[in-house]
């Protein structure tokens, strides 16, 4: 394969690639503004580095993708278009956001669990409407929220706190990991919208519209624009930045991995908005890797039985990565014939019927 063309190399080693890609092509060029700081703590600083590719990654080489992984990764960075990555637990859908973003020098994972429950605006933002009555409602009675009486202005009956008594609304609004993604930035972030097979069946058709347009609207903040144009809400991060008008529009548009175990089908208007990749059960070599970038080498090693114990059951059983390497790492305190036992205690198949 000829690697000239790509952003993400897989090599596991941060670097600049992500300032050699091109500009979009035209139906998928957006102009929010004004750019901003992408935000965020780096990957290392929240420990997510170690913890989600390995602490003796840089030995192991852990997550040099197939050619077909780094064709589909890369032709979403292009085409800034969502990944959509299938595969049975375990198989590494998850991790590939970090690698990215790792490797691309792109910040901290934003990432949004799916449940059965969860709505897009979960995604999008959160306005916190009972605090902010609560506090006008302190603000027009004049006291504090401890309930003593308080030094501030009052006002006469029925005309509402006076000015400056009540916090302004950005206070009670807060970006969520979709939400924040999308602010107008010169470099992508990376999400990871996670399971979104476990979604009811709305959510992927709610998402058609935000992942087309790269952008979204506040309400509550569009309402108030004439008087306050511009209002500072947090991140997902924690950091504070500002809305103006009451709309996100995104200038970078996110690197965006959807992850799904393939337990249901999606609608075909979300697949052709999306580049789909889907992951096989990693062979021996990759589980050897995985085994030596998180426990190191004298674990995979001593590991090898398992291992091979492991890919053999996989054959017909429904069975876990994480499982193999939760294996390896507890019976490296045990001697046989614990150490079996324990092995066949971690990696029980998935699809045992219930």
């Amino acid at each position: 394969m000829n690697e000239e063309w790509l952003i993400y190399r897989g090599v596991g080693e941060p670097h600049d690639g992500i300032e050699a890609l091109p500009d979009p092509p035209p139906w998928r060029d957006f102009d929010g503004g004004p750019v901003g700081e992408p935000g965020g703590p780096a990957d290392t600083a929240d420990g997510n580095v170690a913890r989600r590719l390995g602490a003796h990654r840089q030995a192991a080489e852990l997550h040099r993708p197939e050619p077909e992984e780094l064709e589909a990764i890369n032709a979403a960075l292009y085409l800034r278009r969502p990944l959509l990555v299938t595969g049975y637990p375990g198989t590494g859908k998850s991790t590939l956001a970090h690698a990215v973003a790792h490797e691309l020098k792109l910040g901290r994972v934003l990432r949004w669990p799916v449940v059965s429950r969860t709505v897009l605006q979960e995604g999008l933002y959160r306005y916190d409407a009972i605090a902010r009555l609560q506090d006008v409602q302190i603000a027009a009675s004049g006291r504090l929220p401890g309930g003593s009486p308080g030094a501030g202005p009052r006002t006469e009956p029925g005309a509402g706190p006076a000015a400056g008594t009540s916090p302004g609304i950005g206070k009670y609004i807060r970006l969520g990991p979709l939400g924040t993604a999308l602010l107008p930035t010169g470099r992508p972030r990376v999400l990871l919208i996670d399971e979104l097979d476990k979604s009811d069946i709305d959510l992927p058709n709610d998402l058609l519209n935000v992942l087309e347009e790269g952008e979204f609207a506040l309400p509550e903040l569009e309402r108030v624009a004439d008087t306050e144009p511009e209002v500072q809400v947090l991140t997902d991060d924690g950091a504070k930045v500002t809305v103006r008008g009451g709309r996100v529009r995104c200038r970078a548009f996110p690197f965006i991995i959807l992850t799904s175990n393939g337990e249901r089908d999606f609608p075909a208007a979300l697949l052709r908005r999306c580049i789909q990749l889907k992951l096989g059960q990693p062979g021996e070599k990759r589980l050897a890797t995985m085994v030596r970038a998180h426990l190191g080498e004298e674990a995979a090693q001593l590991g090898a039985d398992l291992i091979r114990e492991f890919l053999s059951r996989s054959q017909s059983e429904l069975v876990a990565a994480d499982q193999l390497l939760n294996a390896i790492y507890l019976t490296h305190y045990a001697a046989p014939p614990t150490r079996e036992d324990l092995a066949d205690l971690l990696i029980q198949r998935l699809d045992r019927p219930r």
